[in-house]
């Protein structure tokens, strides 16, 4: 006889409710996610100028203010991950998003360039608890057709956030709702999150907790330690004339990925949980997305820093202004990602690879462009290289999950998939520190229109050439990419 007790040991820990399955509502709550953490990346582009007037930030500030959340986000996605594991993929969804919006309101309340920056990084730690979580309850939440859907929705949404997040923050700080200026861009975190969390309590499944999960907080210090002491002198180092601690950070920074590996190769041998989990590069897609992520989103974080100053410090136009030549690179990216994952099924990394060249011969038409016309030129002048950008986008970037995460086990997508949000958001902080080396450098100490002219031309070839390499690498790519 079946007692009460025995049928509770031995039900499932946590059924999925059927009203959940492939809910429309449900992928609307796990997007909004997606957006939110991929806008905050971009939507700061445009309020930097007014940003840096307020309170008195240096240039290396600046980059500090993107690419401190971006580091932050990618330091402790993995563990976002494993805390998903251990106390439930719907619960650290929730207290994520309520941490991201308490750090957006410590942005918005900012009195210094230095409390904004560590909001900032509490704002990446935020956004690093909830966004693990969103592709394992897709595919806790969604099969078949839906779930495909729900993947690339995921790809849009998250190209949505960047390409948009300059024409929404210019709409916000040319609102000035209640007095706020640029410090808007951060408030408006606030309800938003705060209403996805309590919509979330109903409208997510309870994805059951595998109670078998470890935490490495040694390999995740080390990994943490190692990006540190790469971008930290990047972006210091031109402003302090490159001291001996900026060299030293970088000699550390091979020792220390050297010591991650080392001790990743010891937690395996222990039957241990490393963060980097050695049967997810078995996978060719997964193996050879890693540096394609790292490079190529180098590329595209930079591209729309250094446009953005050029826009309003260089040209003086508002915030407004310069986020509506952002749509320019929305709308067509819009319209190619909205098929990509159809060619993508059909031509593989084919696509991703005309996308990439595409891209780079954007970045140089528009070199070109500002380099022929000077710095008297319209803008507009601009748009036909900056919708020949966005286009591109849509083909290379929107697809870029799918055909990555094509051939990873259901099992393994969690942590493949944060491991590749942590590329991508390193590869975005590198490339802003890479790209405010040339753009500052170039610029000198007493910027005129010409050298801002000079500046972006400059950079945008860095960009292209940076653009290439990720074509070159995406070769690598499976031509199935299940394989």
């Amino acid at each position: 006889m079946t007692t009460t007790t025995d049928r509770r040991r031995t039900a499932p820990a946590d059924p999925l409710p059927a009203a959940r399955h492939n809910s429309p509502f449900t992928l609307i709550i796990l997007l909004t996610g997606v957006f939110m953490a991929l806008l905050d990346f971009f939507i700061v582009n445009v309020a930097l100028p007014d940003t840096q007037r307020d309170l008195h930030v240096s240039s290396a500030g600046i980059q500090w203010v993107v690419a401190g959340y971006g580091l932050a986000l990618a330091a402790a996605l993995v563990t976002g991950g494993r805390l998903g594991d251990l106390f439930g993929r719907k619960t650290m969804f929730i207290a994520g998003l309520v941490v991201f919006a308490a750090a957006s309101a410590a942005c918005g309340l900012a009195p210094s360039a230095g409390v904004l920056i560590g909001s900032r990084v509490a704002q990446g730690l935020g956004a690093a608890l909830f966004m693990p979580q969103i592709l394992g309850m897709i595919g806790a939440a969604f099969s078949g057709a839906w779930r495909a859907r729900a993947f690339t929705g995921y790809g849009l949404t998250a190209g949505l956030g960047a390409v948009f997040g300059q024409l929404i923050g210019g709409a916000l700080i040319q609102a000035n709702l209640f007095g706020l200026g640029w410090r808007s861009i951060y408030w408006i975190n606030v309800p938003i999150g705060l209403a996805a969390a309590l919509l979330a309590v109903r409208a997510l499944p309870s994805v059951p907790r595998t109670g078998r999960t470890r935490l490495d907080p040694v390999g995740s210090t080390l990994l943490t330690f190692a990006v540190l002491a790469l971008v930290l002198p990047l972006v210091e180092g031109r402003q302090d004339g490159w001291p001996a601690w900026t060299w030293a950070c970088l000699a550390a920074s091979p020792v220390l990925l050297a010591l991650f590996y080392a001790h990743q190769r010891r937690l395996i041998a222990r039957d241990g949980e490393p963060v980097l989990n050695p049967v997810l590069f078995t996978q060719r897609s997964f193996a050879a997305g890693m540096p394609i992520a790292l490079v190529y989103n180098s590329a595209v974080a930079s591209f729309f820093f250094v446009l953005a100053l050029y826009l309003q410090q260089g040209r003086g136009m508002s915030a407004l202004g310069s986020g509506l030549l952002f749509i320019a690179v929305g709308v067509p990216y819009l319209a190619t990602s909205m098929r990509s994952g159809q060619l993508a099924a059909r031509y593989g990394r084919k696509l991703m690879i005309v996308g990439c060249v595409a891209q780079a011969a954007g970045y140089a038409l528009a070199a070109l462009t500002v380099h022929v016309r000077g710095e008297g030129h319209s803008v507009a002048w601009l748009i036909p290289a900056m919708a020949v950008i966005g286009a591109a986008m849509g083909l290379a970037y929107a697809p870029m999950f799918g055909v990555v995460l094509a051939g990873v086990a259901p099992k393994h997508a969690s942590s493949a998939s944060g491991l590749l949000s942590t590329v991508q958001q390193v590869g975005g902080a590198t490339g802003i520190a890479l790209a405010g080396i040339i753009f500052f450098d170039t610029l000198g100490a007493h910027p005129t229109a010409p050298a801002f002219t000079s500046a972006f031309g400059v950079t945008l070839l860095l960009l292209s050439a940076i653009s290439l390499v990720s074509a070159a690498l995406m070769r690598l790519l499976p031509v199935n990419p299940t394989a």
